[in-house]
């Protein structure tokens, strides 16, 4: 195979035990920075680059911590996955033990909740920790397809050397993900792993088509309730005697509404119900009923026009999240990218220039509109289109941060200063804006040199291995004050390193000679 050639799905899953030793080959070079035999597959190069980002060791695996037995079952009890765990059963389990792996499912933090299979089977498992009750994602074990597809939300196979850690390498797993039709979060993932000898071509195809399944089985259970709720609730709505009203579910799903079409979609509605906003910009009242909520059209008073609240905090390794009408919301990274650019460009973007920002020149207008869609219908009338634009007065963490900067407010940047802008996001214009902020936030720190602010700079990950930084706090901070020695045993283990990278350099500059073209090398994204 070409230099240049990428790897494709088609090749690998018909042949994994003979394309092993190249994808071995192409593992090492990439990651050690040397110029790979073949190219990655992108959902590969891209998985290997968060968990380069995030500082994973790919040839030594940490020990995991695992959920107690009886939490993993109090877990499952209440999981929505467990109303489909028998189909999924029946569909890939007998599959899974003909070709000596397990079937695995999780929940949408990657816990694993359940684990059938072959006892040798789950043996082997067992040497690298991928037992019920782990946390299997991107950041705590690298590339896999479990942990992979809850980053990226869609299904992946992952074969043999593409799992970043060295112990997985015998190892080939198949995951899609679940999502709930009511709200479409994502629920969990199902997987079927193994020894990537006996792995069977169709199996991603296979577990891909059993993960579509059991989000049809949720989607039937999901309309029975409906009726039910319509069927109980309808005489609320008579009662409104014709004046406007809407029967919603307890995710602010429309189910009916009178008059007919008088709106559609969803509502963001409060938990408990109270005040909420229409797609017109109207607000409106949410007023619990059995199984869910009538709303109706606000008494006059608040004028039309009014705007929400939209609270965005996207800082740090937590999982992004959104509040609005008193409920906080987690959200998908592609979502909390679409937001962070509504909130970077308030007058509105198309979906050219959205998909321009977040998938650069590839990008399609057409995934954009889809996945804008699946927000409006998220947050109701906080979302509106043509630009797709925010109708809400936001309040972004980030957007906090880059403000109290221009203001001089240091003290006060690193009290909201949480991390990087999502972390794990690829995205141009959001890895632009993640770079350039932190990078202000740095600076401003360490100009400002106010202790309390580079100390906490550098208990930050941005900020821990920060030479420079940790030279301007040991400069400021009292000769007495008792953490000078834990401060200045880091400045010299990082001055050490720093040391010794530079003599390498210089080495392999006289080796390569005055004369010598250094090799092209091709390097992740």
């Amino acid at each position: 195979m070409d230099a240049g050639q990428q790897l494709s799905t088609t090749q690998i899953a018909t042949d994994t035990a003979g394309f092993a030793p190249l994808l071995a080959e192409v593992r090492h070079a990439v990651l050690s920075g040397d110029r790979a035999p073949a190219v990655p597959r992108s959902v590969v190069s891209e998985s290997w680059l968060r968990c380069l980002r995030a500082g994973l060791d790919p040839d030594r695996q940490q020990s995991l911590s695992l959920v107690d037995p009886k939490t993993v079952l109090e877990i499952r009890a209440a999981h929505p996955l467990a109303q489909v765990l028998p189909l999924l059963r029946s569909t890939l389990l007998c599959v899974a033990e003909e070709s000596l792996h397990v079937m695995v499912i999780t929940d949408a933090e990657g816990h694993v909740l359940w684990m059938d299979g072959q006892r040798e089977v789950r043996k082997l498992a067992d040497r690298f920790q991928f037992v019920e009750g782990v946390t299997w994602t991107e950041d705590t074990v690298g590339t896999n397809a479990i942990g992979t597809a809850l980053a990226i939300g869609g299904p992946v196979q992952i074969y043999a050397h593409e799992h970043y850690a060295s112990g997985q390498h015998v190892w080939t797993c198949a995951a899609a993900p679940i999502r709930d039709p009511e709200t479409d979060a994502l629920l969990g993932v199902v997987d079927v792993s193994g020894p990537f000898q006996t792995i069977h071509p169709a199996t991603s195809t296979l577990v891909t088509g059993a993960a579509r399944l059991a989000e049809e089985h949720l989607r039937i259970r999901m309309l029975a309730r409906d009726e039910g709720l319509r069927r109980r609730n309808m005489p609320h709505l008579d009662r409104l005697g014709g004046a406007p009203g809407a029967l919603l579910s307890p995710s602010g799903r429309v189910l009916a509404t009178s008059p007919a079409g008088w709106i559609d979609g969803r509502l963001a509605v409060p938990e408990e119900g109270g005040e909420c906003l229409l797609p017109t910009g109207d607000l409106a009242v949410a007023e619990p009923v059995p199984g869910g909520f009538l709303v109706r059209p606000a008494e006059p008073g608040r004028p039309r026009g009014y705007r929400p609240a939209l609270t965005l905090a996207f800082l740090g390794d937590g999982p992004p999240t959104a509040v609005f009408a008193g409920r906080s919301r987690p959200l998908t990274l592609r979502h909390a990218e679409l937001l962070t650019m509504l909130a970077l460009y308030p007058r509105g973007l198309t979906a050219d220039q959205l998909a321009a920002h977040l998938y650069g020149d590839a990008g399609n207008p057409v995934t954009v509109r889809a996945e804008m869609h699946r927000l409006r219908g998220l947050l109701g009338g906080l979302v509106e289109a043509k630009p797709y634009r925010l109708a809400a007065d936001v309040e972004a963490d980030f957007v906090t941060v880059r403000r109290l900067l221009d203001e001089g407010r240091v003290t006060e940047v690193m009290a909201a200063y949480r991390g990087a802008l999502l972390p794990m996001s690829d995205a141009p214009a959001v890895r632009a804006e993640r770079e350039e902020l932190t990078a202000a936030v740095r600076r401003a720190v360490i100009d400002r040199g106010d202790p309390a602010a580079l100390l906490r700079w550098t208990e930050l990950k941005d900020g821990r291995e920060d030479l420079e930084a940790l030279s301007r706090l040991l400069s400021r901070l009292p000769q007495a004050d008792p953490r000078r020695a834990a401060l200045i045993a880091r400045h010299d283990r990082l001055s050490a390193q720093a040391e010794h990278e530079a003599r390498l350099l210089r080495l392999r500059r006289a080796q390569a000679g005055p004369r010598a073209v250094p090799p092209r090398v091709r390097r992740l994204p």
